[in-house]
């Protein structure tokens, strides 16, 4: 069955993507936790983190790795989250976000309705962080 990721990975639904290679893609997630917020999701459809072969998510760390040190400059955050949670969408994702304290980390208080305006704003500020740090050729137009 494809998965709500894997149209926003073909282009069928929106997404605001700020990373892309041959293994994955990173998109801001729809609910964030903090502005920022992204999710970097494997092209392959792999349901549970531990059904993914070794390289991959090895990649999709790096790949989180990568995100989560622009995002700490870009917000002016101490700390960047990163949670592999797997219940909202069965396909693997990995979530990165700017984080400031454990609260950060709750899900119960992600935001619902985040404006557009912002969001656009929070992507342009990541693909450019993420072009300063050297990954232009992974950062979508």
């Amino acid at each position: 069955m494809t998965t709500v990721f894997s149209r926003i990975i073909e282009g069928e639904l929106p997404g605001r993507f700020v990373w892309s290679d041959d293994r994955c893609v990173a998109f801001l997630s729809i609910a964030p936790l903090r502005t920022g917020h992204t999710l970097v999701v494997p092209r392959e459809e792999v349901d549970n983190w531990t059904d993914a072969d070794d390289d991959l998510l090895a990649h999709l760390l790096t790949v989180a790795k990568q995100i989560g040190a622009v995002q700490r400059g870009a917000f002016d955050a101490p700390r960047s989250g990163v949670v592999i949670a797997g219940f909202e969408v069965p396909h693997l994702h990995v979530h990165v976000f700017p984080a400031w304290g454990m609260t950060d980390f709750d899900f119960a208080l992600a935001e619902s309705d985040p404006d557009p305006d912002e969001m656009d704003a929070a992507a342009e500020m990541l693909r450019r962080a993420l072009r300063d740090a050297g990954h232009a050729t992974r950062v979508p137009a």
